[in-house]
């Protein structure tokens, strides 16, 4: 949420600081963004992803069309890690309501299968297949399973890609020191932030945001910043663009700028992912 900032003198800043108040709306918050983290057995990535397809994908479908989820996908992690997760499935939406809405609408689609699948096989009187539910037993391991909501406090958006782009996405998290989030934010905006709009006005950069956790549940970060290129090259160009940014710096400038985020946050517990989309959606234009 950006707050604006009125400059004038006198009499002219009352006026047009009153006529603000009676016409500018109301900050709105920011969309909120489910994450459903799955490790996926060897051998069972056809069966996970054609789960998605049949099970999953057509309910959040139907609820971005009707306007509920903003944007879904499917993404898998570029460096892979023992016992990391193979899978992410995210859905992006305005508000809890809308979350509500989603788990409802799975919850729903999931017992209505399993009803259709009771009826097949008593209608048929044939040996019984496996279900769905247990096809998804079978494709994941459910110990591993984790979930995560997410809010942007920042985020910028520029147009939709072009048809068939799988993005990229990196995410770069960090832990603020206790008491510090509002300087870490505003230290994030001042250096970091105009980087990346002009990154996103050059297309370089599709969308990036700046998120925190809406739920705690981690704490071995509190902030995080993901931004969403349309390829691996583009990665590159965000390093140069904020190599080209330090070094017309002075000497003094670049020491200030990395004692101020060294001072907010704890350096070694930095980390980062990157991450390759394999289902992308996002609304049909209008």
């Amino acid at each position: 949420m950006r707050r604006l900032f009125l400059t004038s003198l006198s009499l002219l800043f009352v006026c047009v600081a009153a006529m603000a108040q009676q016409t500018q709306p109301q900050p709105q918050p920011q969309p909120l963004t489910f994450y459903y983290e799955y490790t996926v057995v060897p051998g069972k990535e056809d069966e996970f992803m054609d789960l998605i397809k049949t099970v999953g994908a057509p309910v959040r479908d139907k609820l971005m069309a009707d306007g509920v989820i903003l944007a879904w996908g499917m993404e898998t992690p570029v460096l892979r890690s023992p016992g990391g997760a193979t899978n992410y499935i995210w859905f992006s939406v305005g508000n809890w309501t809308g979350v509500e809405k989603v788990l409802s609408a799975m919850e729903a689609q999931l017992s209505k299968i399993a009803a259709d699948e009771a009826k097949s096989v008593k209608a048929a009187h044939a040996e019984k297949a496996m279900t769905t539910a247990e096809r998804m037993q079978s494709a994941l391991d459910m110990s591993k399973t984790r979930d995560w909501l997410t809010r942007d406090l920042v985020s910028n958006y520029g147009p939709p890609p072009a048809a068939g782009v799988m993005p990229i996405t990196r995410y770069n998290f960090a832990k603020v020191k206790p008491g510090k989030g509002a300087e870490y934010r505003a230290t994030w905006e001042k250096y970091n932030k105009p980087i990346f709009d002009k990154l996103l006005s050059d297309g370089v950069v599709l969308a990036y945001g700046l998120a925190v956790e809406e739920v705690k549940t981690e704490g071995d970060f509190t902030h995080f910043v993901w931004v969403a290129t349309a390829n691996m090259a583009g990665l590159d160009k965000i390093s140069a663009a904020f190599q080209a940014d330090r070094d017309r710096r002075t000497e003094d400038e670049r020491k200030t700028i990395t004692e101020l985020f060294t001072s907010v946050t704890e350096p070694d517990k930095a980390r980062a992912l990157v991450t390759r989309s394999r289902i992308f959606r996002l609304p049909a234009p209008k």
